[in-house]
């Protein structure tokens, strides 16, 4: 294999702890496990989620919006300010997305009837359509994903992933957004 090659390959996880242990003598190997195994995992899990919603034609900063759109429950409408202040995104980004978004018809964005001033943003049935897909494929991935463990692993692995959530959202309370925008 030629050297350019070799170099592009991740290492191990053993290998990575190897190589901070030899760096930085005081590291927990224990500690290093479980968070550069958290790490590989999402990094891989949302290259995974992004190549599904590709397949249907929507980016993964659609995805985010049709998501919190249905969060918010029916009828599916928010204002754009809400919407970026939930993705952690300025107002031009959001609007940006917007933009995209309902000339693909995914949302619509009309005056507030109560408020002239006021946009509203609503999930389509186009939309809808992608969300629901997108969290059919999702859900045979993450199903195949936890196929090894038994349903009371999967219950200890999410409370235990429950309580390092909350510690870090204790700890990073504004760290919900994102530190850049997906467009």
């Amino acid at each position: 294999m030629p050297e350019s090659q070799e170099r592009s390959v991740e290492p191990s996880l053993d290998e990575q702890i190897a190589a901070y242990q030899r760096e930085y003598r005081e590291l927990d190997p224990q500690v290093e496990q479980v968070v550069s195994a958290l790490g590989r995992l999402n990094r891989r899990m949302n290259v995974a989620y992004g190549r599904q919603v590709a397949e249907l034609g929507i980016s993964n900063a659609e995805w985010e919006v049709l998501k919190t759109l249905v969060l918010s429950g029916a009828p599916y409408r928010m204002g754009p300010s809400d919407l970026a202040k939930r993705l952690g995104l300025t107002p031009a980004a959001m609007t940006h997305r917007i933009d995209r978004m309902a000339g693909e018809g995914l949302v619509t964005r009309d005056r507030d009837e109560t408020n002239r001033v006021r946009v509203i943003v609503e999930l389509t049935d186009e939309g809808r359509a992608k969300w629901l897909e997108a969290m059919r494929m999702a859900t045979t991935f993450e199903e195949d994903l936890l196929q090894d463990l038994s349903s009371d692993e999967r219950g200890v692995l999410g409370e235990l992933l429950i309580r390092l959530l909350r510690r870090v959202e204790d700890a990073q309370p504004d760290a919900g957004g994102r530190l850049t925008d997906l467009d």
